[in-house]
C-alpha cells in the first residue's frame, strides 16, 4: 500500500461531480479525526452521528472506499507520520498517542501502510533531514 494524501480517502473528483458526500459520513470522518487518538469503534461513531452501525459500515466503504477499521488506522498513521519527525519522542510513545492499543499493533499497521517500520521511516526522515542540511551549507 502506497503512502496516503490527505484526499485519497475523499471521493474522486468526478464523483463529487456527480452527487456530493453524504453529512453521516462527513459528521463521522471528522469525528474519527477529532478523536482517533482515542479507542474507537463503529458503534461509538456511529452513536455519535445519529445512525445505525449497520448502515454507517455499509456507507463508509460505499462512499470512502475503504472500509471502518482501515480508515481509523490510517487516519492514525498518518498521525504518527508527522509526530516521527519529533526525535525527542519515543515511538512507543508516538504510537499510543495516536490511539494505537499497543507497540506491536503500531508497528504492523504501519509497515503494512508504509511499507517501513517506523523506526525505518524515522530514520529516512532524519537521513534526508541531515542530506538537506549538508547541501544548504555546501553553497
Amino acid at each position: 500500500m502506497t503512502p496516503l494524501r490527505p484526499d485519497q480517502s475523499q471521493p474522486t473528483h468526478d464523483r463529487q461531480l456527480s452527487r456530493a458526500e453524504p453529512v453521516e459520513i462527513w459528521k463521522a470522518r471528522k469525528f474519527i479525526e477529532q478523536h482517533s487518538a482515542e479507542e474507537l469503534s463503529l458503534n461509538k461513531v456511529a452513536k455519535a452521528v445519529h445512525i445505525s452501525a449497520n448502515y454507517l459500515s455499509e456507507k463508509f466503504k460505499k462512499v470512502t472506499g475503504v472500509n471502518f477499521v482501515d480508515y481509523v488506522a490510517r487516519a492514525r498513521t498518518e498521525k504518527a507520520r508527522a509526530l516521527l519527525e519529533d526525535v525527542d519522542l519515543r515511538i512507543s510513545e508516538i504510537g499510543f498517542a495516536v490511539g494505537f492499543q499497543s507497540l506491536s499493533q503500531f508497528n504492523r499497521v504501519f509497515k503494512k501502510l508504509l511499507r517501513k517500520s517506523p523506526t525505518e521511516f524515522r530514520a529516512s526522515l532524519l537521513k534526508r533531514s541531515k542530506a538537506r542540511r549538508l547541501r544548504k551549507s555546501s553553497r
